[in-house]
């Protein structure tokens, strides 16, 4: 007998894998996970959908201003006496580190309570050299500060340069609110450009207790016109990295400090 070959004992093809199906990957298994963070094929289909569900009640010719919005929130947190909501914004702002005086309680023996005397410490205490000035200030707001310290004009002209080597800056404000701590500037006449209270690293703010502090962000809401440039302020600029180191002076002034001053000293003169 002839001896079988060894390969006629498992009759096969020479190359096993020439007519096996080649693998197919995940992705060609399922379409969908190619990039499991993409949205799947269907996902513009399936939000347009559920847009048209939701507005399928409503006229094509409806704009929505002509649709009042119940708003049943509340607008103010708490009943506070006007000298509660003055202690409160004083007590947010410091939690947020702005140093806060009250120029608008009486003030201790032998302590300069004016608004200009209390501004020209306050210059002095920081040793600055110079101060920007918006077109608008009270002139008596500085009439206490020595002519020493330069006034820099709030012009169009300023370059970030110029406004970098510029000491502080004292301006006043559009609103303040209780609630949450936070100084609004518009950019009026008394508080000049916004960039004059975001490059220099030292920023006086005066509020008039009376008639600029309110309790919540709706009530300040309805006194702001949100077509001029609003800058709100929590506190003097701060940031922090993913090790939440805080880094203070990156996107506006360092230090800002807040007097809260009565009718009297903050006279427009």
């Amino acid at each position: 007998m002839t001896p079988r070959d060894s390969g006629s004992q498992n009759p096969g093809p020479q190359n096993p894998g020439a007519h096996r199906p080649a693998a197919q990957s995940p992705a060609a298994q399922n379409p969908g996970t190619q990039n499991p963070g993409a949205p799947g094929p269907d996902s513009r289909a399936l939000v347009m959908a559920r847009i048209r569900r939701a507005l399928a009640d409503v006229p094509r010719a409806e704009t929505p201003g002509e649709v009042p919005v119940e708003r049943t929130y509340h607008r103010v947190h708490g009943d506070r006496t006007a000298d509660r909501t003055a202690d409160l914004l004083a007590e947010n702002l410091a939690d947020y580190r702005a140093i806060v005086h009250r120029a608008d309680t009486p003030s201790p023996p032998d302590t300069p309570s004016s608004l200009p005397a209390l501004i020209a410490r306050l210059l002095a205490d920081r040793g600055a050299t110079s101060v920007a000035v918006p077109a608008g200030l009270p002139d008596s707001w500085l009439s206490a500060v020595p002519d020493s310290v330069r006034r820099v004009p709030d012009t169009a002209e300023l370059t970030p340069h110029d406004l970098d080597a510029v000491s502080s800056v004292v301006t006043g404000c559009a609103v303040a609110i209780a609630e949450t701590g936070t100084v609004v500037l518009d950019a009026g006449p008394d508080q000049g450009r916004r960039r004059i209270t975001l490059v220099p690293d030292h920023h006086i703010c005066v509020i008039r207790v009376t008639d600029q502090v309110v309790s919540s962000v709706p009530e300040a809401l309805e006194r702001l016109d949100p077509a001029r440039p609003l800058t709100w302020i929590s506190g003097p600029s701060a940031t922090s990295d993913i090790e939440l180191d805080r880094v203070e002076g990156v996107h506006g002034p360092r230090t800002l400090e807040v007097i809260l001053t009565g009718p009297e000293s903050a006279g427009q003169s």
